[in-house]
C-alpha cells in the first residue's frame, strides 16, 4: 500500500511540472527565434531540464535508438526520450526563453556519437545563441521534455506546446507520429515547419 502512495505522489509531483509548464508557455516567450536564456541551456526544474544540465556539463553525448509501444525511436546514451520541433526549421532552433524551460535543448561540448541503431551521418550540431553547442539529427534540433520522469518516458510525444508539434524522432530522422512507423515532419503539422 505505502508503494502505491508513493507512486501516486510521484505522479502527482511529475504533473505539477507539467502543469506549470504549460502556464509558463500560456505567458508566452519575448525572445527572438535563436536567443538563449540560461533555462535554454538545460536550466529549470523537472527530469528533463537536470538531464539537459548534466548532458552540457559532459565532454559529448551518445545518441541511440529504443522500442516502445511498436515504435523504434532515438534517446541519448541514459535512455532519455529526445524530441524535435516541428516549428524548426532545418539546423536551426526557434525554441528559447520558456519553450526552452519545458523543452530543454540537448547540448554537447564535443561530437555527438551514435550507437545501437542511430545513424553517425545523421548527426551535427548547431550553435545557440548563448554559445552552447545543440545535438541535430537530420537537421532537426533535439530537445528533452521536461515533464519526462526517466528512460523510456515519452510524454511529450504529440504535445502541441508553443505552436507546434513536438515529436520522437525516428532513426531515418523522420518525425515518429504513429504507432509502428514514421513520417516526415513536414507532414506531421498543419502550422508548418519541418522539411
Amino acid at each position: 500500500m505505502r508503494t502505491s502512495k508513493a507512486t501516486r505522489v510521484r505522479s502527482l509531483g511529475a504533473a505539477a511540472v507539467v502543469a506549470v509548464a504549460l502556464v509558463a508557455a500560456g505567458c508566452g516567450s519575448s525572445s527572438t527565434p535563436g536567443s538563449t536564456s540560461s533555462a535554454a541551456a538545460g536550466g529549470g526544474g523537472g527530469y528533463g531540464s537536470s538531464a539537459a544540465s548534466s548532458t552540457a556539463s559532459a565532454k559529448s553525448v551518445s545518441i541511440k535508438t529504443a522500442q516502445r509501444a511498436g515504435k523504434t525511436y532515438l534517446t541519448d546514451s541514459a535512455g532519455r526520450s529526445v524530441y524535435l520541433w516541428t516549428a524548426d526549421s532545418r539546423d536551426s532552433s526557434k525554441c528559447s526563453g520558456a519553450c526552452a524551460s519545458a523543452w530543454p535543448p540537448l547540448v554537447t561540448k564535443g561530437q555527438p556519437t551514435a550507437s545501437s541503431g542511430a545513424r553517425p551521418a545523421m548527426l551535427g550540431t548547431i550553435s545557440r545563441g548563448n554559445g552552447t553547442r545543440q545535438v541535430t539529427y537530420d537537421g532537426h534540433p533535439l530537445y528533452y521534455f521536461a515533464g519526462d520522469t526517466g528512460p523510456g518516458t515519452t510524454s511529450g510525444e504529440g504535445s502541441n506546446g508553443f505552436g507546434a508539434k513536438w515529436w520522437l524522432v525516428a532513426p531515418a530522422g523522420s518525425a515518429v507520429t504513429t504507432g509502428s512507423g514514421a513520417a516526415p515532419a513536414s507532414s506531421s503539422s498543419s502550422s508548418g515547419g519541418g522539411w
